[in-house]
């Protein structure tokens, strides 16, 4: 059951993930279609998957989000039985490495909300939220040169194409490129 609201979104909510969540997240580490754009190379059991949330969510330098299409009228933080009937989680974004200086941005949709604007709204209330929240100068991102749509999501948030690591990863049959990408504060901020 996602937990209380973090951000909220013209059409999305970001909420917290919870142990609960194991299913939902264990689905982009299962669905090919998520889990090789993504770059998850071996899908996991749920016990697997839930033992991997334990330690990820539990360290103080990772954000985690799920993108919840959300009763609007709902109050923020309300109770989780009310939450259960009022949300649906459409994707993951996190955020690792938040103790250092330029965090890492990890993000992915379900399918069958690809193509809908949700992944743009997603991505955007995350690096609202790490810039409001943490001290850091930057967040980078990385996406594999196939990945139009992830690419084109980065760009169209202000993200730059850092670096090009040639071949960098065996994905779905064949070596591919790694694009790394980034954003400072003071480019999302207008400074």
């Amino acid at each position: 059951m996602p937990g209380p609201i973090v951000r909220e979104g013209d059409r999305l909510v970001l909420r917290t993930v919870e142990r609960d969540d194991a299913a939902f997240v264990q689905r982009g580490s299962t669905d090919p279609r998520i889990r090789f754009p993504f770059g998850a190379m071996y899908p996991g059991s749920r016990a697997e998957q839930e033992a991997g949330m334990e330690g990820w969510l539990e360290t103080d330098g990772v954000a985690a989000y799920l993108a919840c299409v959300d009763d609007p009228d709902a109050p923020a933080g309300r109770p989780d039985d009310e939450a259960a009937d009022a949300t649906t989680p459409v994707g993951m974004v996190s955020a690792r490495g938040l103790d250092g200086d330029r965090p890492w941005l990890a993000y992915w949709l379900l399918p069958e909300h690809q193509g809908e604007g949700y992944g743009t709204e997603m991505v955007r209330l995350a690096v609202d939220d790490v810039f409001a929240s943490h001290p850091v100068h930057g967040i980078s991102a990385g996406v594999y040169d196939y990945n139009e749509a992830s690419r084109g999501l980065l760009e169209s948030l202000g993200f730059r194409q850092e670096s090009r690591r040639r071949q960098s990863r065996y994905v779905d049959g064949a070596y591919r490129d790694e694009l790394q990408y980034g954003l400072l504060r003071r480019e999302w901020e207008g400074d």
